[in-house]
């Protein structure tokens, strides 16, 4: 893809409250060693050279977000939010150039790396949108709604679908708009996409690039965040 030609811009939705967290704030405003997870998603996406602009879409009574350190960078701009998600990223393509690609991202993903954004921006393309995801290792099960079990889902080539998603602008933004209008259950950015028949790739990333969903994760995800430190100072120092 000639990045000269089709500029990228990422979209990060942050108007949910995270209910299964059960904190009194917004689980995105939640700090790991003293910095809100939202701040660890944005920074990959901030210091991505590819990225030329980040749209964050917040609630309009949010009152975090601007006493953040990050709030004040200037690749960065923020809309309100809407009630869902699909809401929330279609008001922030609404301020975006119509030209280009869009990847959108996770508030509550913290591990993000740079090796996965690249990796996403090499498999993009006009006629096909491109997502990152880790293969299913349990065993899957399916359950009925009296909650005994009814079947074994295969695991093969079956996903746990990750962020960020990436797609031509125009696309996304039209296809969620009518998927919205239709009353489609939009769960990601994919799905609406795949429900319009666009080809998406799968990218297999890292494992580690955990949602931060329930109280337990925070934990885990500091233990991945650490280790990504350790990991770069390494590298560094053998000069990799």
């Amino acid at each position: 893809m000639n990045l000269s030609q089709h500029p990228i811009y990422a979209v990060v939705p942050a108007a949910g409250i995270g209910k299964r967290m059960g904190s009194e704030i917004p689980k995105q405003y939640l700090k790991i060693e003293g910095q809100c997870i939202i701040e660890y998603a944005l920074a990959p996406l901030l210091a991505h050279s590819s990225i030329e602009q980040v749209i964050v879409s917040l609630s309009d009574n949010d009152e975090w977000f601007n006493q953040l350190n990050v709030a004040s960078h200037p690749k960065l701009t923020t809309v309100v939010g809407g009630h869902e998600r699909a809401d929330s990223v279609l008001n922030a393509l609404q301020v975006l150039p119509e030209n280009g690609f869009v990847m959108v991202h996770d508030a509550a993903r913290p591990c993000l790396t740079p090796q996965d954004i690249n990796q996403l921006i090499d498999n993009v393309s006009q006629d096909q949108g491109a997502i990152l995801g880790s293969l299913v290792r349990d065993t899957m099960k399916r359950v009925g709604d009296d909650g005994h079990i009814k079947s074994t889902v295969s695991r093969e080539l079956l996903y746990h679908a990750l962020t960020p998603q990436i797609f031509v602008t125009t696309q996304l933004k039209t296809i969620l708009k009518e998927a919205l209008k239709q009353g489609v259950n939009v769960t990601d950015e994919a799905s609406a996409m795949e429900w319009h028949g666009i080809r998406i790739k799968m990218i297999e990333g890292r494992s580690d690039n955990i949602k931060v969903t329930r109280p337990e994760d925070l934990q885990l995800a500091q233990l991945y965040l650490q280790e990504q430190r350790r990991h770069a100072q390494h590298n560094k120092k053998i000069g990799k």
